[in-house]
């Protein structure tokens, strides 16, 4: 009996990854607010009905691909802003982080970037929600490392919200990157300028951190 359980919870997880699956796809041509489920079903070959098994509506489907597109990322995060190593390390761990989760998954990224201030309600609340996070996490690393005594609790947070915000707008970096006209070396000298680039806002960021409480 445990066993035709086991059999029929797997099942169902796959049809549920296969209609996050096909969303996306179907998402690089359009916004979330403009699909249907019927074009989701469609695309993975079950009935429409199938698609309320899993989810309660288009919106729910699109919070569940925000939970896929960045819930991994937070032990990163953290790891990536630890004190560990000096700030050129730290820097480097972050622009490269950033760089190998877009070349990993291109479409969630686009998502999140075209969703963040898109028109559905509780898909932007989701990506505020993760976002808060992310800001509350590198503020609880930031605190640890000595170049933050004296900090109050209120600026850590506004550092971290920088933080995070240049994370975002280094992925949106790499994306356009990715996307360069498939010539050949032109991919990769767009790749090496969007580095060069986020490296530089990173550590200018860095050094208005230093001289803060000047």
């Amino acid at each position: 009996m445990s066993h035709s359980v086991g059999v029929r919870q797997a099942q169902k997880q796959k049809t549920r990854q296969a209609l996050m699956d096909a969303a996306l796809g179907l998402l690089e041509e359009q916004s979330l607010s403009s699909l249907g489920l019927r074009e989701v079903t469609r695309a993975v070959g079950v009935a429409p009905t199938a698609f309320y098994r899993h989810f309660r509506s288009t919106a729910d489907l699109g919070v569940a691909l925000v939970e896929e597109a960045l819930g991994s990322l937070h032990p990163m995060i953290r790891t990536t802003v630890s004190p560990a190593g000096g700030s050129e390390e730290r820097i480097a761990r972050a622009v490269e982080l950033i760089a190998g989760h877009v070349a990993s998954y291109p479409a969630h990224v686009r998502f999140i970037a075209r969703e963040r201030h898109g028109g559905v309600q509780p898909v932007r609340e989701a990506i505020r929600e993760q976002l808060a996070r992310f800001a509350e996490e590198v503020k609880a690393e930031l605190a640890k490392d000595p170049v933050s005594e004296g900090w109050s609790d209120a600026d850590l947070l506004v550092l971290a919200g920088l933080y995070v915000d240049q994370m975002l707008a280094t992925g949106s970096l790499f994306l356009e990157a990715l996307e360069a006209p498939e010539t050949p070396g032109t991919s990769e000298e767009a790749r090496r300028r969007a580095a060069a680039t986020a490296t530089r806002q990173m550590r200018l960021i860095g050094l208005g951190r230093r001289h803060w409480l000047d």
